[in-house]
């Protein structure tokens, strides 16, 4: 009998694996806070003697390199992969023995990088399972965009191919297990589901549906903004990355803070939206632990500047240091727990803004700047408020002057970004309202609400 563990990382969207048998097993594309890893191998009683990666990753920074060392396991990449330390290279139709019937059987599988290699995990010489990373995803298949603009059709035409592959190679029952499509933006396209096989796929799935000139066509019609610290994530990989540090970080008291605002630095509340606009030091920005935290800081932040994390309790600081370490933030500048009466200097006063729901805005006078940030698809698909101002989130930084004057009503399409836009605005000193509310209740509650022609 076989086992496989999911290991779920849902802040990016992600999942990793562990796969074996009685005694050992196989780490699939672990993600950089291994110890996840070694615990799920520790409940099975298995040791790790191999680790695997799909492909060098483009939106997350991988724990391959340290869970091999760790555990002393042969670390397995694709041989095509550019990468600047030892390891053991994989090439197609390379079968890796894991637990007595168990083995690994190696199938490349080109389109979301060039090298991209899926596993074939086999019982007893038969196809049980396939880690397709992010080739042949649920409903969809992985971005071909992130390479080089020059290669992303040929890309996509690869994943055309590799997907039938996969479909005409192994069989139906076939369970497939990707790395991406939870969320993740190197998803194509985003599904439904959290489990699928190889024949529900030759079904739904459009690279296995469509030809290969419709398929091309609709996949680069639909493609998106990715986060701007994608670019930061395949040279950490290939160079190896160093071993993770999620000690506390200093402790910095209200002054601190103060200075490190004053001097241009990121401080970030983790706390809820809900708590934040209600009570915030001023020039603060609110990224909820809760909510998609690596994804959304890692994007906008400057690359490199230093960020401060307050957050209401020990254990949620944790938390958000464990997801910032996984895209590269690894380390925190200075960090305070508590609340907001803590974080501000004797005799100043919390800062804070309204809420405010679709039906609110309706209600009001005319005059108000409504401030759209989703991506630009979403907002084609869903419609927009007529006069409504589009700045997606991930450019907003850069892009405050565009703001017109008045008070700015902030909206996405549930409240999460429109906090985070909120808290931009507020830290440059404009009046707002975060709309925290569903945009499916903008039409209801009477505003003009535009769809694309």
């Amino acid at each position: 009998m076989f086992f496989v563990d999911t290991i779920e990382v849902p802040g990016l969207g992600n999942r990793s694996y562990l796969a074996g048998g009685e005694h050992t097993a196989v780490a699939v594309d672990p993600p950089r806070d291994i110890d996840r890893v070694i615990a799920a191998a520790a409940r099975r009683g298995v040791r790790i003697p191999y680790v695997v990666e799909t492909h060098v990753h483009n939106d997350y920074v991988t724990g391959g390199l340290e869970l091999a060392r760790v555990t002393g396991a042969a670390y397995l990449v694709p041989a095509g992969a550019r990468v600047s330390f030892r390891r053991v290279p994989v090439r197609d139709g390379d079968r890796t023995e894991i637990d007595g019937r168990l083995a690994l059987r190696a199938l490349a599988t080109p389109g979301h990088t060039p090298h991209h290699t899926s596993y074939v995990l086999e019982e007893d010489g038969t196809a049980v399972a396939v880690f397709s990373g992010g080739s042949l995803l649920i409903g969809t298949v992985g971005r071909p965009d992130l390479v080089e603009p020059r290669l992303t059709e040929g890309l996509a035409r690869a994943q055309h191919a590799s997907a039938r592959r996969l479909a005409d190679e192994l069989p139906e029952e076939t369970a497939v297990l990707p790395t991406h499509g939870f969320g993740s933006f190197c998803s194509s396209a985003q599904a439904s589901g959290s489990d699928t096989t190889i024949g529900r796929e030759k079904a739904v799935n459009d690279a296995l549906t469509r030809d290969v000139d419709t398929f091309v066509a609709d996949l680069l019609a639909g493609l998106d903004d990715t986060p701007a610290y994608y670019v930061h994530m395949s040279p950490a990989n290939t160079a190896g990355p160093a071993p993770v540090d999620l000690t506390p970080p200093a402790r910095a008291a209200a002054g601190e803070i103060a200075e490190r605002l004053a001097a241009g630095e990121w401080v970030v509340d983790l706390r809820n939206r809900v708590a934040f606009a209600e009570g915030h030091v001023s020039g603060s920005l609110n990224f909820e632990a809760a909510g998609q935290l690596a994804t959304y800081l890692a994007w906008l932040i400057p690359w490199g500047k230093p960020v401060t994390l307050l957050a209401e309790s020990a254990a949620q600081l944790a938390d958000a240091q464990r997801e910032l370490v996984r895209v590269g933030i690894d380390r925190p500048a200075a960090a305070a727990t508590g609340t907001p009466a803590d974080w501000v200097r004797d005799g100043e006063t919390p800062a804070s803004f309204p809420r405010a729901t679709f039906a609110d805005l309706a209600g009001k006078a005319a005059g108000a700047v409504v401030l759209d940030v989703r991506r630009a698809a979403e907002r084609r698909a869903a419609g927009h408020v007529e006069g409504s101002v589009h700045i997606p989130i991930h450019t907003l930084p850069g892009r405050l002057a565009e703001v017109p004057a008045g008070e700015v009503w902030v909206h996405c399409a549930g409240g999460m970004r429109a906090a985070i836009a909120a808290s931009l605005l507020d830290a440059a000193g404009r009046d707002v309202v975060a709309v925290d509310d569903s945009f499916d209740a903008a039409a209801e509650a009477g505003l003009p609400v535009r769809t694309a022609r």
